[in-house]
């Protein structure tokens, strides 16, 4: 029996933003809850988007010249504990492993919750001279994180990834890839994902354990709060040093490399969600959609049918045949509306509908998913859909990225006063992001984490703007930060 279509409705996004986003997550048929706590289940569309942004992003990273590996899931103990900031910041999330065969390991082995240190376990075997160098390695895996508590795609104990680490001769080469990877990372956000970002190091508070600076893109969610989309780290020499990597330089002395990780989750298929979707459902980049295009023929007498079938199904092979993906919704027992909901709530970007007018008058009704109601439809000949389904499309993609960057503007304030600045950003929920002046010290960001609960999110790289006054203590500042309340 065909599902009723008030069951297809989504809590509205302006009562409850988290209860909309799970909603929607579920009835889009995205993933699903799985027996074991903070674990989930892909299901096939929700896997398709994964898959579509990861190819395209595996085709960039390979452009730099690194090139994919694979490393064991499970980590010696010690191996972790060797570096100790790493280890510091990663212990209360760490998964160990006592047992295995029915007897207890002689030393526990940890789940990845990020590979550093079994990659920097075998880089001090690979790397002996300079010529090893640079030595670029990216690997697509899983990682586990206890995470107490969890939501779909943004914080869930097992996760995607890709993780990338690159070992290099000088401090500034290391240093210039690392800003390329973020820069990679910006424009494939940016242009193939339509999320707009904010990007800049990070604080030392909020700086990866072991790294001499972390580089971030971040994005501005629809309730005011901030989501970090991936994270780029210049790690200096410090897991060089403890895991004993050294190369012979053009001068046969001996060296540290100088090293960079960097990566994005599924986390990012969380931003998609929460950045387009509206109170319909989803609203899918057509980059990543798996069905970029629907064809819904319609008719109500018997007499029709056939004609009208006959014209959908060639729309259909041609749309196809131009590389555009496409699905056919020839579906009997179910009412055009239905049809049309089901796929506002999946997200697909555009909605071909052919009737008997339409097949008479050569036309095609289309009706794009990022403009509401009649704004979004158009005709266009059936002689020449696949050309103007291919402009619509990129027309699309500009159009969600366009609305998403104007919403992310508008939600970002600038303050000179500290107690409208945590009026604004500590009520509840998120207040936006707040672009304020502040002098770098430790305690002026401690304090704002205790008045409001953000965080700093970035501080933008190549500031030239006028020295000011830190928000918090008054004194002089030289630089301006982004500050937000963070999932």
């Amino acid at each position: 029996m065909a599902e009723k279509q008030e069951d297809r409705k989504v809590t509205p996004r302006s009562e409850d933003f988290a209860g909309w986003y799970n909603d929607v997550v579920l009835r889009a048929e995205l993933a699903d809850y799985s027996p074991v706590r903070g674990c989930i289940v892909f299901r096939p569309d929700g896997f398709a988007i994964w898959e579509a942004l990861r190819d395209e992003l595996d085709r960039r990273i390979k452009a730099t010249g690194a090139r994919n590996a694979y490393f064991p899931l499970f980590i010696p103990q010690s191996f972790l504990a060797r570096e100790a900031e790493h280890v510091a910041g990663f212990a209360p999330e760490v998964a160990v492993v006592t047992h295995g065969g029915g007897k207890e390991l002689e030393e526990p082995l940890v789940v990845r919750p990020t590979s550093e240190t079994i990659i920097n376990h075998m880089f001090a075997q690979w790397i002996k001279s300079h010529r090893d160098l640079p030595l670029m390695v990216n690997q697509w895996c899983n990682v586990v994180r206890w995470e107490m508590r969890t939501r779909i795609f943004l914080r869930t104990a097992e996760f995607l990834w890709q993780e990338g680490h690159t070992a290099h001769s000088t401090r500034a080469e290391a240093q210039a890839e690392t800003l390329r990877i973020l820069e990679l990372y910006r424009d494939f956000c940016e242009q193939f994902l339509a999320l707009p970002l904010v990007t800049g190091r990070k604080s030392a508070a909020e700086r990866f354990p072991g790294a001499d600076e972390t580089y971030t893109i971040e994005s501005l969610m629809p309730d005011g709060r901030a989501l970090q989309c991936g994270t780029s780290h210049f790690l200096g020499q410090n897991f060089a040093r403890v895991f004993g990597i050294r190369f012979l330089d053009e001068q046969n002395q001996l060296q540290y490399p100088w090293q960079t990780s960097w990566g994005v989750s599924t986390r990012l298929l969380g931003a998609i969600i929460m950045t387009h979707g509206d109170d319909q459902g989803l609203r899918l980049p057509p980059t990543v959609a798996a069905t970029q295009v629907v064809v819904v023929p319609i008719w109500r007498k018997a007499a029709e049918a056939e004609a009208v079938r006959a014209a959908a199904r060639r729309a259909h092979d041609e749309l196809r045949a131009a590389g555009i993906r496409v699905h056919l919704d020839e579906r009997d027992g179910v009412t055009p509306g239905f049809k049309f909901n089901e796929w506002e709530m999946r997200g697909v970007p555009l909605r071909v509908e052919i009737g008997p007018r339409d097949v008479a008058s050569g036309e095609a009704v289309l009706a794009r998913r990022d403009l509401a109601g009649q704004a979004g439809k158009s005709k266009a000949a059936l002689s020449a859909l696949a050309e103007h389904v291919g402009r619509m499309l990129g027309e699309i993609q500009h159009g969600l990225y366009e609305q998403a960057a104007q919403a992310m503007r508008a939600a970002i304030h600038e303050f000179d006063d500290y107690g409208a600045f945590c009026q604004r950003l500590g009520g509840e929920g998120g207040g936006g992001m707040a672009y304020v002046y502040w002098c770098g010290d430790a305690d002026c960001e401690t304090k704002i984490r205790e008045d409001t609960r953000a965080t700093c999110r970035a501080i933008p790289l190549g500031q030239k703007t006028a020295p000011g006054k830190c928000i918090v203590c008054g004194r002089p500042a030289r630089e301006q930060a982004y500050f937000a309340t963070a999932y």
